[in-house]
């Protein structure tokens, strides 16, 4: 029976491998759901545009409920490996359902509750790596992005593997390999990471983060939700945009995807070495700036080497909020790490809600590429929103 080891015991070394192969692995299991799911709902369940969407909408809906619920208590438990073990067990039902189920309800039902609460492992393995570096005079910052940089590096090799499995091996192959990745990440979680004391906080809310960084929370919040709207409508469509409008090959979707992940890892680790000479809050605004380029160059070209091209303002885009996003959180929310972390986590899972059904009414009732148009407006209002927040760190 796995048992949980003590903190002081880890060896430094060791725990930051630790810490890197977890990102590594929950990145590889997300690179091979989220990249293939339309493709999954549309040729192995036969649905529609539109029901497409209202899955993806469905599976936010849950994630955000049981994820919050959870990070409420991870906060207070003495040991949050516990709670990243219970995460990925919890995944690996999720993958196995989706493995071998072609039924749509009960894919909503059980599918999407199980990888609903298992995906929470990500968000607590941060959460975990905050407490470890303050807790050892680690620099935060550095410290998170080369964890998120592991993220990045899963979704090079990941979305490309996982369309050659499903088009070659079938989707119960895919999906029974990302539950493997759930079982060593749970594995790794309890023998190797340390357990770090923390302080127990009250509950862990929005409506209870500091007095004068509460609205704040709220403009980022709604910052991080538009970005991340624009990211999901363009995992949800582009697949289906590259094969039925553009007629290019499936397997591009997937080099575009790997393409931009690849693109991430240098700029995580440069905007994580340039927050010691500008704000968190102007290099986010740099991403809102490459995020406007990216869906007006989508809009205008549609040979296989630009879009290869465009990911590079891709990856500005979501290579910083991605890093920088989380940590701003936990600035504007000191000693609530796991609360900052997941509420970074839910505006992204909570951007899936609209995001589904508007891709796929668009898809049904008009283009796969009319989110393009949707995406730049999403990010103007990002633009307006981030202004507002306060600069810390």
């Amino acid at each position: 029976m796995l048992t949980p080891t003590t903190h002081i015991e880890k060896p430094a070394n060791l725990v930051a491998f630790a810490f890197l192969l977890i990102a590594f692995l929950t990145g590889i299991a997300s690179s091979f759901q989220l990249p293939t799911l339309s493709l999954f709902l549309s040729q192995e369940i036969q649905v529609s545009p539109a029901m497409v969407g209202y899955f993806y909408a469905i599976n936010a809906i849950i994630g955000i409920g049981l994820s919050q619920i959870l990070a409420k208590y991870s906060d207070k438990m003495d040991d949050r490996r516990k709670v990243m073990l219970f995460c990925c067990m919890l995944a690996i039902g999720g993958c196995l359902v989706f493995a071998f189920s072609r039924d749509y309800l009960w894919l909503v039902l059980f599918g999407t509750t199980l990888l609903g609460l298992g995906s929470s492992a990500n968000p607590q393995s941060f959460a975990l790596a905050r407490e470890y570096a303050d807790s050892t005079g680690k620099e935060t910052v550095m410290f998170s992005t080369i964890m998120r940089t592991q993220i990045s590096l899963a979704w090079i090799v990941g979305p490309p593997l996982s369309f050659s499995i499903a088009l070659n091996w079938g989707f119960d192959w895919m999906y029974s390999i990302a539950a493997l990745a759930f079982l060593f990440c749970g594995i790794i979680a309890i023998t190797l990471l340390p357990k770090v004391p923390h302080k127990k906080t009250e509950q862990n809310t929005l409506l209870q983060t500091p007095v004068n960084n509460r609205k704040s929370v709220i403009y980022l919040f709604v910052t991080v939700f538009m970005i991340f709207n624009c990211n999901g409508m363009y995992l949800i469509n582009m697949p289906l945009y590259v094969i039925h409008e553009l007629h290019l090959s499936a397997e591009l979707a997937g080099t575009l995807m790997g393409t931009a992940a690849g693109l991430e890892i240098p700029i995580m680790l440069l905007g994580g070495y340039l927050t010691k000479f500008f704000s968190k809050k102007a290099l986010i605004f740099t991403a809102l700036g490459a995020g406007l380029l990216f869906y007006l160059g989508l809009l205008v070209f549609q040979n296989t080497w630009q879009l290869v091209l465009l990911q590079f303002f891709n990856a500005i885009f979501i290579g910083i909020i991605a890093t920088l996003g989380m940590v701003y959180f936990q600035d504007l929310m000191p000693r609530q790490a796991g609360a900052a972390t997941t509420l970074f986590s839910n505006a992204a899972k909570l951007s899936w809600v609209v995001a589904g059904p508007i891709a796929g009414w668009l898809a049904q009732f008009w283009h796969y590429s009319t989110v393009f148009y949707v995406s730049f407006l999403m990010i103007a209002i990002g633009v307006v929103c981030l202004i507002k927040v306060k600069t810390v760190g």
